[in-house]
């Protein structure tokens, strides 16, 4: 079914949805995104949807590891996979005519994944030194501590990458990391997303051929209902923690609860951070902290929606004799936010930004394809980004004051220090 001239839905007998962007690019990037990640697991099996990520691309049962790397790369393609903690993501960028190889092989590794022991130890072993090697950085997680500190008590809170612990448990057989698929890869979690010049019919077709088998599979040891329920009423009444990491500066973190995927007022939101700290150098943080102080070398904010929740935060580091003034200059930025809207001028202006950092943002065709295949599984469709902009131009200072009021009270504010 066609629904405008670039995008293309269908959904498949079995639930799976597909969602094709035609462009005139020759190269393709097609994928599968399965709404399953941290959050579906339970507490002795954390780290399980990052392995799985990790594994099926050790072999399988018809390819090895190595078939299946040449197979990509010998046509001059890219596979990749990330998981988060709601969906795992198996995708490749490659040329329009190979589409249909590139399917089939991701197809094959979520389908029949192998799970060889010998393989999985080893990858066991790598995923050991991500976690070590992340550990390392303080800038990266925090983020993750961040996440346990708000959404404590809820599998939001448990790290992608899992432990030492619950690594050794859920590899020590094959058959876990397989129950746990048939629980999670279901067909009503999974999209086929596909973005290049590739005839919708033809991708439709392939899908049906590759996942038009997949059956919901509910037995007695394969339950519907997954972990990944939360309600803000089961959050920690904890609002501050402070970890010592013995580094040279200080890192914090400061942020709350704010609007899920699909709410009326995430693009309000989204708005409101690029104008706090959203990444560009004009942000109030980083001309206050950085411009005007040199407080500070990075300051940022970031909003994350998931899919009945979310949060955000503003991250910053510096020297300790720093911390209380940069809080408090950090606050007074939420604070002005609150108590009063923004000018005609100032807001014509964050519009105006955030529209052309949008452009630009759909020019790149892997973030594109990305974007709507999470769209496409949340909200069932994915908007072009022209229908984005004209939303953004309907957001007026008053309704980004409501939303500041509401989410960036120091009633809703958690803060977590490493020293």
């Amino acid at each position: 079914m066609q629904v405008n001239s670039q995008t293309f839905y269908h959904i498949l007998p079995n639930g799976i949805k597909i969602v094709h962007r035609r462009t005139p690019s020759p190269v393709a990037y097609v994928g599968v995104m399965v709404g399953a990640g941290t959050r579906d697991e339970a507490p002795e099996e954390n780290g399980m949807a990052h392995y799985i990520e990790h594994c099926v691309f050790k072999g399988t049962a018809h390819h090895s590891a190595r078939q299946i790397i040449h197979a990509i790369e010998g046509v001059g393609g890219e596979i990749n996979a990330y998981t988060t903690k709601e969906e795992t993501t198996f995708y490749a960028a490659t040329l329009c005519e190979h589409v249909q190889l590139t399917l089939h092989l991701i197809a094959e590794m979520i389908l029949e994944p192998a799970f060889k022991k010998e393989e999985t130890d080893k990858e066991r072993m790598v995923i050991l030194d991500e976690i070590e090697s992340y550990n390392d950085q303080p800038s990266e997680l925090i983020y993750d501590d961040f996440e346990s500190l708000v959404f404590a008590g809820s599998p939001l809170a448990q790290p992608i990458l899992g432990t030492r612990k619950t690594l050794k448990h859920i590899s020590s057989k094959p058959e876990y990391a397989k129950n746990w698929m048939r629980r999670n890869y279901t067909p009503e979690r999974m999209v086929v997303f596909c973005q290049g010049n590739v005839k919708p019919e033809r991708l439709f077709r392939l899908a049906e051929k590759e996942f038009g088998g997949l059956e919901n599979v509910i037995t007695l040891d394969n339950p519907s209902k997954t972990v990944r329920e939360w309600t803000e009423n089961g959050a920690t009444t904890d609002r501050q923690a402070c970890y010592k990491k013995h580094t040279h500066q200080v890192h914090a973190m400061l942020g709350g609860i704010t609007y899920p995927i699909g709410h009326e007022n995430q693009l309000g939101m989204f708005l409101l951070n690029n104008i706090l700290g959203g990444g560009s150098l004009n942000s109030r943080l980083n001309l206050s902290l950085r411009e005007a102080k040199g407080l500070v070398y990075t300051v940022e904010s970031t909003y994350t929606p998931l899919s009945d929740t979310g949060y955000w935060c503003v991250y910053w580091a510096c020297d300790p004799e720093d911390y209380s003034l940069s809080n408090s200059l950090v606050r007074k930025e939420l604070d002005k936010l609150m108590d009063s809207p923004l000018s005609e001028a100032a807001l014509r202006g964050a519009q105006t930004q955030l529209r052309g950092q949008l452009a630009i943002s759909a020019q790149n065709q892997e973030n594109s394809a990305l974007a709507m295949a999470k769209s496409v599984l949340y909200r069932g469709y994915a908007p072009e980004w022209q229908e984005t902009m004209q939303k953004i131009e309907q957001i007026s200072a008053l309704h980004l004051q409501q939303i500041a009021q509401e989410c960036l009270a120091p009633s809703n504010t958690y803060i977590l220090t490493y020293e």
